[in-house]
């Protein structure tokens, strides 16, 4: 048994963790934002480390040198993790993801069968969710939460989001690199996909991810991230 309570698989995994956003809503770079002392961006990593992923890949803007500093410390207390630079993030999400699947492709002696794909800024995200996500056995398992305004007021006119975090079969996602783009490249993917290859785990607290001054100054007020 682990600290998240779901009992773990043989792990098999690797996890992408997309953290090369730029943060111009915001106005400050949030993988830098403080939770429990540390920068947010060591939290999401913790929590991919613990999941017993064979190699975690973070994937960061180029040239930015207080997140490459931040980044590099970890990699000094886990060997299984990797730092990607990711020369152009303003073309979006898609870009981030296919750079580390290049870093993946040739690692092939980690025998890799499944990929946990990670964001940085669900300051709620849990092991639990996690495992919860990495027990099921579907082609995609994604993570399933209401589609809240930036107000964090529930949208109506918008049906639940299926995203992150998010566990997909490895070949199946080399397959879809040549496709993606944008910031939504996996989206048209895996609507796609037969409804039986895909499952999904609800956690209304992934909702919660911060993109705007706002947000963070609710998140701050709340406890969930430092002052």
């Amino acid at each position: 048994m682990n600290n998240g309570d779901t009992p773990l698989m043989t792990q098999n995994h690797a996890v992408i963790i997309l953290a090369s956003g730029l943060s111009q809503r915001l106005g400050q770079a949030k993988q830098l934002l403080p939770k429990n002392g540390k920068p947010l961006i060591h939290y999401v990593a913790n929590l991919a480390v613990a999941s017993q992923a064979k190699t975690v890949i973070i994937v960061i803007p180029q040239h930015n040198t207080a997140i490459y500093s931040t980044v590099n410390k970890l990699t000094l207390q886990y060997s299984t993790l990797q730092i990607i630079n990711n020369p152009s993030p303003q073309i979006g999400m898609a870009q981030s993801l296919s750079l580390a699947m290049d870093t993946l492709k040739v690692q092939q002696n980690l025998a890799i069968k499944r990929v946990l794909i990670m964001g940085v800024d669900q300051v709620l995200l849990d092991a639990k969710h996690l495992n919860q996500l990495l027990a099921k056995n579907h082609l995609v398992v994604a993570s399933r939460y209401p589609n809240l305004d930036d107000n964090y007021a529930l949208d109506d006119s918008k049906s639940d989001i299926i995203g992150l975090p998010i566990v997909i079969d490895y070949q199946l996602l080399k397959s879809w690199q040549a496709s993606l783009s944008g910031d939504k490249g996996l989206r048209h993917l895996i609507r796609a996909l037969p409804a039986e290859q895909i499952s999904s785990v609800d956690n209304s607290q992934l909702s919660y991810d911060i993109d705007t001054p706002w947000q963070l100054a609710y998140a701050q007020a709340q406890g969930w991230l430092d002052c």
